[in-house]
């Protein structure tokens, strides 16, 4: 067995990884990164610029038939074959190509490829012939797709978000396995392209909004278009008439059973701390097996150990992704002593139609505490003109200075609307701060204007706050 000594360790070159990697190699070459499976990072491959390709293609065909709405008569026909050859050449040539273009950089004496797990807190074994000691190490190995045992009877005809991407022709139907993001946008996705499609929850929440009169308004409005089942369980599935049987059994104890071409699962992901055999190691773990960690440094205990990016379970997101990885290396190279970063404000968006957002803390989060809610429906004049005036927005202040903590946000446009929040979230705007400057007419930003006021209108101290 080969021994191979270097001062740090990345386990994974997804974002995480790669964001670890930027700050260690200005310092250092006295590194490995170990890395199983392809490189290209979740996000290019499989996640956030596939799917957006998908969702696009998806928009155009929707767009253009409701045209007659605006007094354009137009025919749609979607050419599937072209579709997801498209999505492939362009992710490979513009994301996971570009991904690859960084990995290349990095000298091979530098990459190890091979299945890792720990054999203590500074020995990781690489598949059967290597084994690394470490003196500081990140943990960066990113989440696999969650597969419930009910559907492994029909195992061949189900994908992840893994895989649908490598599909060669659409299917005539589709059941979708799960509400959250994945699932929301990927089914309402393949349903514009003309899939029979259906979408089963299990708790009976659909997206991350959290206010209850939100997520009614997200069943609601997704309900216009989609056919979604909110809470159940898959009882048993099987293979019949050359299709898979799901036999879903629904809140109210009624089995519904249905045919499906192919089923889509997207009902979480799995971290694959699972996979590396921490056991071995003094690493505090929860009661899931997540490395407890401090999120300002993303080190795990007192351990010369850090843990970044979606294996953590905690914020699934590109962005937080890479700056835990820098934080991670940051404090790798700092160690023993550590620098606390402080997190960016909370920023996650959903591409569905209406698009979904939550920034800054939410309506759970802020609930019990001194907050005004302004709400609205997303109903402002430029809504109107595009004719998508569905959805809801909720803005939470603080009760006493105005500042704004928080929103959610269902409806079009809400990705931008979102980012505004998000800078003013930032820098402890109040809304009567943020209401200073101009908001144009028409635009979607009057919708945020009018919760905002809303909301102002409710504070201790608005009697004695400028008009």
């Amino acid at each position: 067995m080969q021994i191979r000594k270097v001062e740090y360790a990345i386990i994974g070159s997804g974002t995480a990884g790669l964001g670890a990697y930027s700050r260690i190699r200005r310092t250092t070459d006295d590194f490995v990164m170990i890395q199983h499976g392809p490189y290209g990072t979740t996000c290019a491959r499989v996640g956030c610029m596939p799917s957006k390709m998908l969702i696009t293609a998806a928009d155009h065909a929707h767009e253009s038939s409701r045209g007659a709405a605006f007094g354009i008569d137009a025919e749609v026909s979607v050419d599937d074959q072209r579709v997801f050859n498209r999505i492939r050449q362009d992710r490979a040539d513009k994301f996971v190509g570009n991904v690859l273009k960084q990995i290349a950089q990095i000298p091979e004496h530098l990459k190890l490829q091979g299945f890792a797990k720990f054999l203590s807190n500074q020995q990781i074994q690489v598949d059967d012939d290597i084994i690394v000691q470490a003196e500081k190490i990140i943990i960066a190995c990113g989440t696999r797709p969650r597969i419930p045992a009910a559907l492994q009877p029909v195992a061949s005809r189900v994908f992840t978000s893994d895989t649908i991407f490598e599909i060669k022709r659409l299917p005539k139907s589709i059941a979708v396995i799960g509400l959250g993001v994945i699932a929301l946008e990927l089914g309402q996705s393949l349903h514009r392209l003309g899939v029979k499609t259906s979408l089963f929850g299990r708790t009976g929440k659909i997206g991350d909004l959290s206010h209850p009169a939100l997520q009614a308004a997200t069943l609601s409005c997704l309900s216009e278009e989609l056919d979604i089942y909110p809470q159940g369980t898959i009882v048993d599935a099987w293979e019949e008439n050359n299709a898979a049987v799901i036999a879903y059994q629904q809140a109210d104890g009624r089995v519904i059973k249905q045919h499906f071409d192919a089923i889509l699962v997207a009902a979480g992901r799995v971290s694959n701390i699972d996979r590396l055999a921490v056991e071995n190691t003094d690493i505090p773990v929860d009661k899931n097996g997540i490395p407890v960690f401090d999120p300002q440094t993303m080190q795990c205990g007192n351990l010369p150990i850090y843990i970044a990016g979606d294996v953590t379970n905690d914020l699934p997101l590109w962005h937080e992704a890479y700056d835990e990885g820098r934080i991670a290396g940051d404090n790798a190279l700092t160690y023993p002593d550590t620098i606390p970063v402080p997190r960016k404000t909370p920023l996650g968006i959903y591409f569905t139609d209406p698009q979904m957002a939550i920034v800054g803390r939410s309506f759970q989060q802020l609930e019990g505490t001194d907050i005004v809610i302004g709400d609205v429906p997303f109903t402002s004049p430029r809504h109107e003109v595009w004719k998508k005036p569905q959805g809801r927005m909720q803005v939470y202040l603080d009760k006493y200075s105005g500042e704004i903590l928080g929103a959610e946000l269902l409806g079009h446009q809400a990705e931008h609307l979102a980012h505004l929040l998000a800078l003013a979230i930032t820098h402890k705007l109040t809304a009567a701060q943020f209401l200073a400057m101009p908001i144009y007419h028409p635009s979607a930003e009057e919708v945020l204007k009018r919760a905002l006021d809303q909301a102002r209108f409710q504070l201790v101290s608005y009697s004695q706050e400028p008009v």
